[in-house]
């Protein structure tokens, strides 16, 4: 199964970056992942709503054709590191070839990404900046293989 995380824009910490980077690498021992990071356009005069619809079109417009559509979303399903192990692997038991994940924008996703998401995902009851999401995402997902592997990692 190959998991592609879609990205608004770089990661405005070298620290954040280089934990994404180090994830991802770590990840690859598991499982193919992709990151893609659209280019984020300037602000411009549009009010919150605007803009956060602007920025989701974005990127769904990078939703690959006939991916399982993870929207993070801090009203999403909440499941522990354990749960997200039992779920990657429901997921490839049922033949899902490619994930993709979307993490919005500093204002989130628009409503009409989270209805179209075949799964809402929360990270945590607790709000991140988006940048440190993409961060523990890739975390928790290689947390989940080497619970799945049996590895001592999650521990």
């Amino acid at each position: 199964m190959k998991h592609e995380l879609l990205f608004l824009g770089r990661e405005k910490e070298g620290f954040l970056a280089e934990g994404v980077r180090e994830y991802a690498a770590r990840l690859r021992h598991y499982a193919a992942v992709e990151i893609t990071v659209l280019k984020e356009k300037r602000k411009s005069s549009l009010d919150e709503a605007a803009l956060v619809t602007q920025e989701t079109d974005r990127l769904l417009a990078a939703v690959r054709p006939g991916a399982l559509l993870v929207a993070l979303d801090g009203h999403g399903e909440s499941l522990t590191s354990f749960g997200l192990a039992d779920l990657l692997s429901r997921w490839e038991h049922q033949g899902v070839k490619l994930v993709n994940y979307l993490i919005g924008g500093p204002l989130g996703l628009s409503e009409h990404a989270l209805a179209r998401a075949d799964v809402r995902l929360s990270l945590s009851r607790l709000t991140f900046t988006h940048d440190m999401a993409r961060l523990i995402l890739l975390e928790q997902l290689y947390r989940a293989y080497t619970i799945k592997a049996g590895e001592k990692y999650h521990k």
